[in-house]
């Protein structure tokens, strides 16, 4: 597996440097570094994805199979892959993504509760909206429209846990911590 990883990492530093010389910066270690832990976050992002999806197609097919006609059937299985995917997207990136350095802490209980506040504007609230955007006003398929939120819901979760519900406490001696 280090193998593949080396491998995507020299292919991305690759393209980043030639795209970074064609607008004439330089790419710095710490802009490739932030990259690539992005390209980390976007891997659990895809396993979370399948996971929560697997779950929205089930219960909306369980739920339509009950023989009562509920409209908003599509919110209650995005809500569903919502809660039930979260742990799973929470310890994945607690190991993969955000991993802690020599002297950093990071409780799991608040972080799992910050993760979960963080999903909830885009995996609740922004994914609702947008999915009754797709559904009712353009008339996109119900099994199509969550795939349409990745490209909007991935970018804003990396920053807001990379920010906030992952972000590291250093310890700096005698038991003080710093944020």
């Amino acid at each position: 597996m280090n193998l593949i990883w080396n491998i995507i990492k020299a292919i991305a530093h690759f393209f980043l440097n030639i795209l970074f010389k064609i607008m004439g910066k330089e790419l710095t270690d710490e802009i490739f570094e932030n990259f690539m832990q992005f390209i980390k976050f976007g891997l659990v992002g895809v396993s979370n994805t399948i996971v929560a999806y697997a779950i929205y197609t089930v219960s909306l097919i369980l739920i339509k199979n009950t023989g009562k006609q509920i409209s908003f059937d599509y919110i209650i299985a995005q809500t569903l892959g919502f809660v039930l995917s979260v742990p799973w997207s929470f310890f994945w990136n607690s190991k993969f993504v955000f991993k802690l350095e020599e002297g950093e802490k990071r409780p799991w209980f608040p972080a799992l509760i910050k993760t979960y506040i963080s999903y909830s504007f885009t995996g609740i609230f922004l994914n609702n909206v947008l999915l009754i955007l797709w559904v009712k006003v353009f008339g996109i398929s119900e099994f199509i429209a969550p795939i349409i939120n990745i490209f909007v819901n991935v970018p804003i979760n990396f920053i807001i846990n990379k920010l906030w519900a992952f972000r590291a406490k250093k310890s700096i001696g005698f038991g003080r911590v710093i944020q």
